[in-house]
């Protein structure tokens, strides 16, 4: 443990008190003495100690007594007895009535010593433990999906209602708005999540590469198979499997994938022996399947066997008042992974982004703030610091000269007003920029 466990001593000999208060003392522990129960429990009811070391024989109330009043209290304190008498019926009862071990006078040192160090072992399991269970509760909140407009509001209802079925979910939506947050937060909210979620990215994998990493491959089934491997349904057992780009598997692989989730069993790559899974299947597509049924590039009993629940997330420019509750978020996340001052963001840059169409929706938002962090120096962040792809702002009412002067503005904008930059990007030279700089009067905006 980075942090020295506390100890309260309880003995009414004054020399054994101050024997092992030197002791533990010296050992970096903090550590406090009590002359008999009475003034322990009074010191208990202020304070918590990690570890309590208690002598069974005691004027008054003595050290088994004692005991029991701690555990009544629900104290989380490991409680070691010390006794003068080695009985062995006074150890057990120690034992019986939740005693963590006890040791008998006059102490060895070294055997005390081993004893405390198993005992601080056992505190650090505990926090261990604590620590993993918040994560899953922490998980349950699904704090990473930001949004408070009432589609995305719609879509976390919809979550919450699928998560406790083993239905399989298919969840769509345009490339950047998040579908592996969604998919994680079904699998984080239902009762398989205390088993992994195994993510697949089909579209980023050939037929053949796809195959051995679903199923997986036994020893020499083919060129570079050295070894036998898990395949990811079978890692995915008892929990779920998340299929990104599904609408980009093959038809042989739509076949294999049918049968695997109307049986849950498959055989490995050059192999004989089936094996079963138990998961659950979650995909996303940001492509129409219904269509690519209809054109009959999808299986259609492979359709209505994945879309049992279908959920869809709108893009970005659908969800425009997120905007604002999404770059907040970002700015915290990335100033303190990059240990910078919290920033804001100026209000002009604000509108700027809530006006924009976010081709790339919430990812593009991110990479934007992440960027502009990078490059900002000073407290918030200004349009300048802002990279929009190069978009013409127009309107049936702008001139040429307009549209020409707004997007020479941009592009300017975009490069921090690196000149060569920007008239790379314009495709001119730099004397015909810094004309048209000239031109239409454009500076730098602050």
């Amino acid at each position: 443990m980075t942090k020295k466990s506390s100890i309260l001593i309880v003995d009414d000999e004054e020399s054994v008190r101050d024997s092992l208060y030197n002791w533990f003392i010296e050992d970096g522990y903090y550590v406090d003495c009590a002359e008999n129960a009475k003034k322990a429990l009074s010191i208990l009811e202020s304070q918590n100690f990690d570890i309590i070391l208690a002598d069974i024989k005691m004027p008054g109330m003595d050290g088994l007594e004692m005991h029991r009043r701690i555990r009544a209290l629900n104290s989380d304190s490991i409680v070691i007895v010390m006794t003068a008498f080695a009985s062995v019926e006074t150890a057990v009862q120690a034992l019986k009535d939740g005693a963590y071990d006890y040791i008998t006078k006059p102490f060895d040192p070294d055997d005390l010593s081993h004893l405390i160090r198993n005992a601080t072992r056992q505190i650090s399991l505990k926090v261990e433990n604590v620590a993993l269970k918040e994560k899953v509760i922490s998980l349950e909140n699904i704090d990473d999906i930001i949004g408070g407009s009432e589609s995305m509001l719609d879509v976390l209802k919809d979550v919450g209602s699928v998560a406790q079925s083993n239905s399989s979910v298919i969840i769509t939506g345009e490339s950047g708005t998040g579908k592996e947050l969604i998919a994680r937060a079904i699998h984080a909210n239902s009762s398989r999540k205390y088993f992994p979620l195994v993510s697949v990215h089909c579209g980023a994998l050939s037929e053949d590469l796809l195959e051995s990493e679903l199923f997986g491959h036994e020893k020499g089934a083919f060129t570079g198979a050295t070894y036998n491997r898990k395949g990811r349904f079978e890692m995915a057992d008892g929990g779920s499997i998340f299929l990104d780009e599904i609408a980009t598997i093959s038809p042989k692989m739509q076949v294999e994938l049918l049968r695997v989730l109307e049986s849950k069993t498959f055989v490995r790559v050059g192999g004989n022996k089936e094996i079963k899974s138990d998961f659950r299947v979650i995909c996303a597509t940001n492509r129409d399947l219904r269509t690519l049924v209809e054109n009959g590039t999808f299986r259609e009993d492979l359709y209505y066997r994945l879309n049992v629940v279908n959920i869809t997330i709108p893009p970005l420019r659908k969800r425009v008042k997120d905007i604002p509750v999404l770059v907040d978020h970002f700015i915290k996340k990335y100033c303190v992974s990059m240990s910078r001052n919290l920033m804001t963001i100026d209000p002009a840059a604000l509108r700027r982004l809530e006006e924009y169409d976010f081709p790339g929706n919430v990812r593009e938002l991110e990479n934007m703030i992440e960027r502009a962090i990078v490059i900002g120096n000073g407290k918030d962040i200004r349009l300048k610091d802002l990279p929009f792809r190069n978009e013409i702002i127009s309107n049936s009412n702008e001139s040429l000269h307009d549209i020409e002067r707004k997007y020479v503005q941009q592009i300017l904008e975009k490069y921090d007003w690196n000149i060569s930059r920007s008239a790379k990007a314009l495709k001119v030279d730099r004397v015909t920029l810094y004309n048209k700089i000239k031109k239409y009067k454009l500076h730098q905006q602050k």
